[in-house]
């Protein structure tokens, strides 16, 4: 892949114009979240039928997308380059994180998430896995070694790293927080919990940013797109739980982004 090339300058294709379509859909979801919030967590609500147990829910919806992902690299005919196994490698070990660290760390014992919901989070993972994976296995030029050294390599992976630890150490701050009482919310202290209601999805974002910043591709984008639609409206819902659920809940605090929103 040529460095000062990015793949979505090229010639429309039906893989490219599938993606932007994806991206199209991103955009809609990320407006409809504003008035749905998806009934699980804090959130949980009856009316949306059938539910599972908390756990494995979390366990099916993240655990496609790694699978996925590595389905399509690896079937593909395209060279991997060291740059593709760095990006792969980043996605991999962020879903073992969230797929088989996370929820068996999970305190909510009992408690369960609609069906519908882990069946759109697989939906949402199982195109993303697709899109990136079906790029770098069977489209992509393969980068070139000195992309490990391009300006927007090594930004995107200071931002991402920025944010997987970000992402991390908030997830660590909540699992704390529910040791001894798993059913009871209390306000979290620590790490940017003291400047933002959720931490771990500015995190995540940032994280994922940085992500496609590094690859330069139109898959990585789109996911990352993706990653915004569903988190931020979900922090702006939780930032107005917070606010409702405890009244004295720090009033400097933002929703999402430090000193901003």
């Amino acid at each position: 892949m040529s460095i000062t090339s990015p793949d979505f300058t090229a010639p429309m294709s039906s893989f490219t114009l599938f993606v932007w379509i994806w991206i199209g859909i991103a955009c809609l979801t990320f407006l409809s979240l504003f008035s749905i919030t998806a009934p699980y967590g804090r959130h949980q609500r009856t009316g949306w039928g059938i539910t599972i147990d908390n756990r494995l829910g979390w366990i099916l919806m993240e655990v496609i997308s790694p699978l996925t992902l590595l389905f399509f690299f690896l079937t593909g005919s395209q060279p991997k380059s060291k740059v593709v196994w760095v990006l792969v490698g980043l996605w991999v070990l962020h879903y073992i994180n969230r797929s088989l660290i996370f929820p068996f760390r999970l305190r909510t014992d009992g408690k369960r998430m609609p069906l519908s919901i882990a069946l759109m989070a697989v939906f949402f993972n199982l195109v993303n896995g697709f899109i990136n994976g079906y790029y770098w296995g069977h489209i992509a030029e393969p980068y070139s070694d000195a992309w490990l050294t391009d300006w927007r390599f090594i930004v995107g992976m200071g931002l991402f790293i920025v944010g997987a630890f970000v992402n991390i150490q908030s997830d660590e701050i909540l699992l704390r927080l529910r040791e001894n009482n798993p059913n009871t919310y209390k306000i979290p202290q620590g790490g940017l919990y003291g400047w933002i209601s959720s931490p771990n999805y500015f995190g995540e974002m940032v994280e994922w940013l940085g992500f496609a910043l590094m690859a330069w591709s139109l898959p990585a984008l789109a996911f990352a797109l993706w990653t915004i639609a569903n988190l931020f409206p979900r922090a702006i819902a939780n930032h107005q739980w917070y606010l409702s659920k405890f009244t004295d809940y720090p009033p400097e605090r933002k929703a999402v982004i430090p000193f901003i929103w």
